[in-house]
């Protein structure tokens, strides 16, 4: 079957670099055909109309082209540009981090996810009207790994299998999962789980986003969240991301 030589895509820009003396090539992520990159020609030189549209955390409709290389965009319209986003640090920051997440759990042209792709462009529009940044984080991250294969099991002890009770658990990266204090064993590397961290856990996996929105964790249970969430994306990824430090640094000035 013949490859078309140009196809049109909706996507959101997740970052650029430059490229050659004059272009840049673009990092996307496609309803279509999931990540992909491709280079905008002329994009440096002020004149560049296209430019303009293809800006990190942009919402675009490409018209891409075929060749040897990275595909080439031939024509951009932005749809939604999320312009709060860009001019605010904190707004950056988290949208820097719900992009870098993606990255480094995606692959370049593997099969498409209009449901990963739904949940970026809603989650980067969230942050755009003003809502919670740190619960639209929460809940990316969550509404992500049940759409990788990664949910974790915070219902059931994953060793035993019995019923999760409302006290003190552990949290297991590499099983992920809850494991009841019967089965911890001092010698694994566990985390703590109070029970208000794992309440708000579950709610963010089984709610739509309207439901979880009316969380309202206080400050520390807010940071055990974060941190047990960390601890679990860092062992599926192997190491850390970059973008939490740069959102700690942001809210300390």
């Amino acid at each position: 079957m013949n490859t078309p030589r140009s196809f049109r895509a909706e996507a959101i820009v997740l970052n650029h670099q430059d490229w050659g003396e004059a272009d840049r090539l673009v990092t996307l992520y496609t309803r279509q055909r999931g990540k992909l990159r491709a280079v905008v020609k002329g994009a440096r030189k002020t004149r560049s109309r296209k430019a303009g549209h293809l800006q990190p955390f942009t919402h675009v409709i490409l018209q891409l082209a075929t060749a040897r290389g990275p595909f080439i965009v031939t024509q951009a319209d932005t749809l939604n540009a999320f312009a709060p986003i860009r001019e605010d640090l904190t707004l950056t920051g988290q949208a820097a981090y719900l992009v870098e997440l993606l990255q480094r759990f995606s692959y370049d042209e593997e099969e498409a996810n209009d449901m990963i792709f739904r949940l970026l462009v809603d989650s980067l529009g969230r942050l755009a009207t003003g809502e919670d940044p740190w619960l639209v984080a929460r809940y990316y991250e969550m509404r992500l790994l049940d759409s990788l294969g990664f949910r974790p099991q915070l219902q059931t002890c994953i060793h035993c299998g019995t019923l999760i009770k409302p006290e003190n658990q552990f949290f297991s990266g590499s099983e992920g999962g809850v494991i009841c204090p019967d089965c911890a064993s001092p010698h694994t590397a566990l985390r703590p789980v109070t029970p208000d961290t794992l309440k708000y856990l579950r709610h963010f996996q089984r709610s739509a986003y309207q439901d979880a929105r009316r969380a309202d964790p206080d400050p520390k249970t807010r940071t055990e969240i974060e941190n047990l969430m960390q601890f679990y994306l860092t062992y599926l990824l192997e190491r850390g991301l970059n973008s939490p430090r740069f959102i700690r640094e942001v809210g300390q000035k």
